[in-house]
């Protein structure tokens, strides 16, 4: 069975990757603004790992909205950083590419705070599984740490802090912004975890 991981870089994909070392990392540069960094730190990821680096490049970014795409939120977004359906275009594209690499998994880096989008929930997990299951190759997709915080799943996976340290958060850019609500939880994340004094 050959696993993959939806690799976008981000701390919770980075966590996961280190803790159920699947055989390949599909990132994807789907027109998103932190493109360029989220590929530089899912391949150090991805080498640090000996997994197979994948990069997708597909321009969706006419379909974008808020935060990841430089432009205004839709009205029906429920955060800035909302790209319609972007999880089950993300879901999509790593399985059409995983399909010709004969996954049998895609794990993805959903946890407990992406709930709060529909795509995030466990609900729509359930339904994504059941709708690629049903397709050819059967894959199956997973999401490992969806009960559990970022917090909790760094701590579970035991990924060493100078490893982590290549995550990139930031939803707005190639570096780190600070205010954005990656850059938050980026930050959150490091104090839950007793590592930043403010």
């Amino acid at each position: 069975m050959t696993t993959a991981i939806l690799l976008s870089g981000g701390m919770d994909s980075v966590s996961l990757a280190y803790w159920k070392r699947p055989q390949i990392g599909i990132c994807i540069d789907y027109g998103q603004k932190p493109a360029e960094a989220e590929i530089r730190a899912s391949a150090v990821i991805a080498d640090l790992l000996n997994m197979k680096h994948v990069v997708l490049k597909i321009d969706c970014s006419s379909l974008g909205s808020g935060d990841l795409s430089g432009t205004d939120a839709l009205k029906l977004a429920p955060s800035p950083e909302w790209w319609p359906f972007r999880n089950q275009m993300l879901i999509t594209l790593a399985v059409m590419k995983g399909a010709a690499l004969g996954i049998s998994e895609l794990m993805l880096g959903t946890v407990r705070s992406d709930g709060h989008h529909a795509d995030g929930t466990e609900a729509f997990i359930a339904a994504a599984d059941h709708l690629v299951s049903l397709q050819e190759g059967k894959i199956r997709i997973t999401a490992p740490a969806i009960q559990m915080s970022t917090a909790e799943l760094v701590e579970t996976s035991q990924i060493p802090r100078e490893t982590l340290a290549y995550a990139h958060s930031c939803h707005t850019a190639n570096f780190a912004c600070g205010v954005c609500r990656g850059c938050i939880k980026h930050r959150f994340t490091y104090r839950e975890l007793g590592d930043v004094p403010y």
